[in-house]
Parts: C-alpha cells; structure tokens; sequence
C-alpha cells in the first residue's frame, strides 16, 4: 500500500509543481465552451427545429457542458501514462522497475495517479457554472466526484496500455490523439446522438466514452426533468439492442470496462523490460 501511495503521490505533486500543465487545462475546454459552444448555440437550435415550440428552450452550451467535464476527464486521464513513457526514455522508470516494489503496484500507482489529476481538472471545470448560466448543486457536485474516479481510471488504464507498448513520447501522443479523438466525438460529448448511420452507431454503442458521457449527463441535465423532445433532441435516450440504458447500466457497463482495461494494463506492463 506504501509503494502504490509513492507512485501515486508523485504524480499528484508534478502536476501541482507544473503550473503551465495547470493553467494550460482551461484552454480547450474554454474554446469549446465558451467560443464553440456560444458560436454553435444559434446554429444548433435552427437545425434541432428549437426556435418554437417544445424545444424552445434548447441551450446547446448547456448540452456540451458535462460533455466538457468528460472531455478534460477523458484526455487528461489518458495523457497522464505519457509520463510512463517519459520515464523510460530518461531512465527513471529503470530505478523503480529493479525496486523491491511490484510491478503490479508501480501500475496501479500510476493508473491512481492519472485519475486523481483528472478527477481535480474536472472538478476545476466548474469555475465555468457561474458564466454560462448552468445550475450545479452540491448533490450534483458529490455524485460527479466518484463517475469521474472511474471514468478517470478507466482511461488511465487505457493510457497505460499504450504506455506499456510504446517507447517514445512522440509515438504516445500520437496512438493517444487517433483513438482519442474519434472516440471523443462519437460519445456525444459535443454533438447529441441522433440520426448517425449504422456503422456508426455501431462504433458509438461500443466506444466506452458514450458510457461515461451519458453519467455526466444524467447527473448535470437531469432527464427526468425534461420533455420527451428535449430528451430526444439532446439525445439522452441511449439505447442498446433497442433498450434504453438506464444510469445503473451506465455505471456496469464502464465498470466492467474498467475491469479488463486495468487487468490488461498490469498484465502488460509486469512484462515491461527494466
């Protein structure tokens, strides 16, 4: 337990010390939520048919904003195993693989690390509430916490995997941005869900993010308060096999994928040559 709390402690204390790492997490999610989202608002709610009737109250920044936790959650997650890869090339991770510590807990460490750091640049994203007229309660608050642990340990694990396969910082980011990237914008973290082709609803239904979106949005918007159109129009009705996924499965679902994701990680990185 002392070992994974190292490994985990150290991670915590870079990201704290790295005050451009700190600041420099507001940047995307204020351009896509601020200048996005505002610029998109009139846009989106022409093309949903919002400007009368049941969908008149349609706010698209209020739609992307828990898909905006869930992107910094998803990306700041994923890109913190970057730093596996970084201590091999300068030798560190050498030092702790020949330690008397496991490498199962090294891995764990790390993949703790990773979520705590994203779990705390979520949480920073509510500095945004005031300003763009979203309402968050404290329950709110306390029910976001433990999804973005595990949405946050799920791609920590997933970051880890690629980490444990690859040798250079370079070749990291780029495998991370082409699964990142597609993954992120078939989750419905920006865009609502509706109308997709087949084979891409295909890829929407086993994209684990798609999951974790729908949690964030199940807490922050708050379905059962709204209309049915609304609830199509924001594209809260998830279906799989033609039934609706409740918040329950939600949950089940990104557990379970956690599960193998954190079981293929420590498998593959016990085998990491020191």
């Amino acid at each position: 337990m002392e070992a994974i709390l190292a490994v985990w402690q150290r991670d915590v204390i870079k990201f704290f010390r790295d005050i451009s790492r700190l600041l420099g997490s507001f940047a995307m999610p204020f351009m896509f939520l601020i200048l996005f989202g505002s610029g998109m608002s009139g846009a989106m709610q022409s093309m949903i048919g919002g400007s009368g009737g049941p969908l008149a109250d349609f706010d698209f920044v209020t739609f992307m904003f828990p898909g905006i936790i869930g992107m910094v959650v998803f990306t700041n997650s994923i890109f913190s195993a970057l730093s596996v890869v970084q201590d091999k090339e300068f030798g560190y991770m050498r030092e702790i693989l020949v330690s008397p510590m496991s490498r199962v807990t090294i891995a764990i460490g790390k993949v703790l690390g990773g979520t705590t750091v994203a779990v705390i640049q979520g949480l920073m994203m509510l500095i945004f509430v005031p300003f763009i007229g979203v309402s968050i309660s404290v329950l709110m608050v306390m029910q976001l916490i433990p999804i973005m642990f595990l949405v946050g340990f799920t791609m920590s694990s997933i970051g880890l995997l690629i980490a444990s396969l690859l040798n250079s910082a370079q070749g990291f980011q780029m495998v991370s941005q082409i699964l990142l990237f597609p993954m992120l914008f078939l989750s419905g973290a920006l865009f609502p869900l509706n109308g997709m082709p087949a084979w891409m609803d295909i890829i929407v239904k086993i994209n684990p993010l798609t999951y974790s979106v729908d949690m964030l949005k199940n807490v922050v918007l708050q379905p059962d308060t709204l209309s049915e159109p609304m609830q199509q129009a924001m594209g809260l009705n998830l279906d799989l096999f033609g039934h609706t996924i409740s918040f329950t499965e939600d949950i089940l679902i990104v557990l379970g994928i956690a599960a193998v994701f954190i079981v293929l990680a420590t498998v593959r990185f016990a085998k990491t040559e020191a």
